[in-house]
């Protein structure tokens, strides 16, 4: 069953009776045919599309990066890579579901890829934890990052997270202390690294696997601070104030890219990744193929001070 966002409504209409006139002209039982009527709806419904998805505001974005039946990180691993082999376990406390990684082979470049992974349904949603990572998700990941430092593997990272889990185990185990530790040690990593935001990219939760020397993202998804409703919630104290909150952030593709905190931009379908994954997998995989052959072209000191010099350049501004 297909699923409309609440901006997609007059798609959605126009859909219905496309549906119901095919299923008249089916039953009817007469030499009738409707098909003028269903190709002018037909029209419509792709003007409509059109229309809408190339006028999203930051907001709508937002609404799109976190659509129920869009790819995550192990739809895209089976799309894009080979002989993917998962590891488990942060060999401290536990294996947390919310983070996935593991070897894998892109053409015949043998790497490490790390991400985290959303659910589909209500028991996969608990099992993955929505998504948000707790400490012992974030270790694993270093951990696993750290072997492939140690092979001369390049790495690669999904990010599509809300934020990193807030709740009290979490804070228990530190989470801020993983987190940190994990920006400090990305930094240092001596193989290339590659990140790429295809949802979600929600504050610390993100940047704890995106210290990369690229940055590539979705062109529906997005990368911010803190999120469009926490935003509201602390300015605003208004949910009405989402949109404007999501405007301020500046946290879609192409503002990202302006400001200079992504590298690339990767574009989808109409409608988003969701409406075909073989498109948005084909060019997910040049990008990160370019990339890496750039990368593994510099010198390792280039390549440690270009990372580093990177990060440091975030936030500059010049007062009028």
């Amino acid at each position: 069953m297909k699923y409309y966002l609440e901006f997609e409504k007059p798609v959605a209409e126009l859909q219905r009776k496309l549906d119901e006139l095919k299923r008249h002209e089916e039953s009817s039982g007469l030499a009738i045919s409707f098909q003028d009527e269903i190709s002018q709806i037909e029209r419509k419904i792709q003007e409509t599309r059109q229309q809408i998805f190339s006028n999203l505001n930051a907001h709508q974005r937002v609404q799109l990066a976190r659509h129920p039946k869009r790819p995550y990180t192990l739809d895209y691993i089976q799309q894009i890579f080979t002989d993917f082999s998962e590891l488990h376990g942060d060999r401290l406390y536990a294996d947390d579901r919310a983070m996935v990684g593991g070897f894998a082979t892109l053409e015949d470049q043998k790497i490490m890829v790390v991400g985290t992974q959303k659910g589909r349904d209500t028991k996969e949603n608990i099992l993955r934890n929505f998504g948000s990572a707790h400490p012992e998700g974030y270790r694993k990941a270093l951990r696993l990052m750290k072997m492939a430092d140690k092979f001369k593997l390049p790495i690669v990272t999904f990010i599509d997270t809300a934020g990193a889990y807030p709740g009290i185990g979490a804070e228990e185990r530190h989470i801020a202390e993983a987190i940190a530790v994990n920006l400090r040690e990305m930094m240092l990593l001596e193989v290339p690294v590659v990140a790429v935001v295809i949802g979600e990219g929600g504050s610390g939760g993100a940047l704890g696997i995106g210290v990369a020397d690229k940055v590539m993202i979705l062109e529906n998804a997005y990368y911010s601070v803190i999120s469009p409703e926490g935003c509201a919630a602390i300015l605003w104290k208004n949910s009405s104030a989402i949109p404007k909150a999501a405007e301020s952030l500046r946290i879609t593709a192409d503002q990202l890219l302006s400001l200079k905190l992504v590298d690339d931009i990767i574009p989808e379908p109409l409608g988003g990744a969701q409406n075909d994954i073989n498109i948005v997998s084909d060019s997910m995989r040049s990008a990160i193929q370019g990339s890496l052959k750039e990368l593994l072209g510099m010198s390792k000191q280039k390549r440690l001070k270009h990372r580093y010099s990177r990060f440091r350049s975030f936030g500059r501004f010049v007062e009028g």
